[in-house]
């Protein structure tokens, strides 16, 4: 069986592919305004076999800045076990955003060394729009036992943020143009982008139906960005998604700050910016 460890997968080679042994499907639907919707719609009809992963529980931590810090790896490798994932399989992962949510779920895999883990391209939509079958009957998978790993890799706080900006480094905000310039602001305490951060909206990765750009368009947006570029968002879920479609146009060196404009926003003293 081929690794499975591009960055994407198609609809066509995942409902090829799905019987295979070794191959572990998780659902990571999930809706900012209402985020117990994602797993209304598993119980309703999900990719058959798939997990529903929950951003909340299982990819989501109680300790750290921002709304959505990550858990300690010891944690997640508790949920990855009881999730019936094991170190050597390989993991498709979707959603209902266009690999928004999902990617949060692949990057965190990668960060702790997993390579073999996909997101399904154009997500459960196009699952739905290939006319392939859905289930409404909960899969249950034997619990393993994940190794923990020592820390995250591909991070950094906010203190390290300042050093960056200072230092040439580039900072990314994957955030809608109208939060990055200071618009609107729907969820966190004030609004704007950290000084020194260029917009490169998440969304923009993805073409008229949902899919993700060519490899030739997604290099073309991500050129230019020096070593190490450092992506946030929100609260360090859609960042993922444009650290995801780095790494179809071949950059795998960027970071993810993980708490995020929630985190930074929040904290007392630190700069804010407001416009283009």
């Amino acid at each position: 069986m081929p690794p499975l460890s591009s960055p994407l997968i198609s609809v066509d080679e995942l409902a090829g592919r799905l019987d295979e042994p070794g191959i572990v499907v998780c659902d990571v639907r999930w809706y900012l305004t209402d985020p117990y919707r994602g797993r209304r719609e598993y119980d309703d009809a999900h990719v058959p076999g798939a997990v529903f992963v929950d951003l909340h529980a299982e990819l989501a931590g109680t300790i750290g800045g921002g709304r959505h810090p990550l858990p300690t790896t010891y944690e997640f490798a508790a949920h990855l076990s009881r999730l019936g994932i094991a170190r050597d399989d390989a993991v498709v992962a979707y959603d209902s955003a266009g690999g928004a949510v999902a990617s949060r779920l692949w990057w965190m895999l990668r960060s702790i060394g997993h390579e073999r883990v996909s997101v399904l391209d154009g997500g459960y939509q196009a699952w739905e729009q290939a006319g392939q079958p859905t289930t409404d009957a909960v899969a249950v998978r034997v619990p393993t036992g994940y190794p923990v790993v020592e820390g995250w890799r591909g991070i950094v706080d906010a203190d390290a943020i300042t050093d960056f900006v200072e230092s040439g480094t580039t900072l990314i905000d994957a955030r809608a143009p109208e939060r990055y310039r200071g618009e609107v602001e729907p969820i966190d305490q004030q609004a704007g982008h950290i000084p020194g951060a260029i917009n490169l909206p998440h969304l923009d990765n993805l073409d008229a139906d949902g899919r993700h750009r060519s490899v030739d368009e997604l290099a073309a947006r991500f050129a230019d960005l020096g070593s190490a570029p450092v992506v946030y968002c929100g609260s360090g879920v859609t960042a993922c998604h444009d650290l995801l479609a780095m790494s179809v146009a071949g950059i795998t060196d960027g970071r993810l700050y993980p708490g995020s404009w929630s985190d930074w926003s929040s904290q007392p003293g630190r700069p804010v910016a407001t416009g283009d």
